[in-house]
């Protein structure tokens, strides 16, 4: 199973669709504090659809008490437009940890630098955008990370 981690995420509608995307793919969601929202807010809900019962999710009050579920920091990859590395040079692995930050800013450089530069990656795209939408790119990544897997 994938974790699928949400840094400080803003918009409930984003983190709804990633929500139902984890049910679809059979994906761990992780939300650390604080939100831009609250959790049973509507739009939540609606683009969650009736799917939200069926996630597999944990809340976490903040980064420290996340990091202690993680047994493996070489495993956790760092989602970010100012990357280097694409993920599609990664060999992802059942359990990995796919961390993606919030939406205005991304993730900061103090989380960062928490981890090897080498987890740092980011999705490819045109110079005519700033970035993905965070939907959008967990998508990406989870897309990829299931076709590698399924393959092993």
């Amino acid at each position: 199973m994938l974790n699928i981690v949400l840094v400080e995420p803003e918009i409930p509608n984003n983190t709804g669709n990633i929500g139902r995307l984890c049910v679809g793919t059979e994906s761990r969601l992780h939300l650390v504090h604080p939100f831009g929202f609250v959790i049973n807010d509507k739009n939540l809900k609606r683009s969650g659809l009736d799917y939200w019962v069926h996630l597999d999710v944990t809340e976490y009050q903040n980064v420290a008490e996340w990091l202690e579920q993680v047994s493996d920091q070489s495993r956790v990859f760092l989602m970010s437009s100012h990357a280097e590395k694409s993920y599609l040079e990664i060999e992802f692995q059942d359990g990995d940890w796919l961390v993606f930050g919030k939406e205005s800013v991304g993730l900061s450089k103090e989380f960062m630098a928490l981890f090897a530069k080498e987890n740092q990656l980011t999705i490819p795209m045109s110079n005519k955008i700033r970035s993905f939408n965070i939907a959008n790119s967990v998508a990406f990544v989870v897309g990829e990370a299931k076709r590698q897997i399924s393959l092993k």
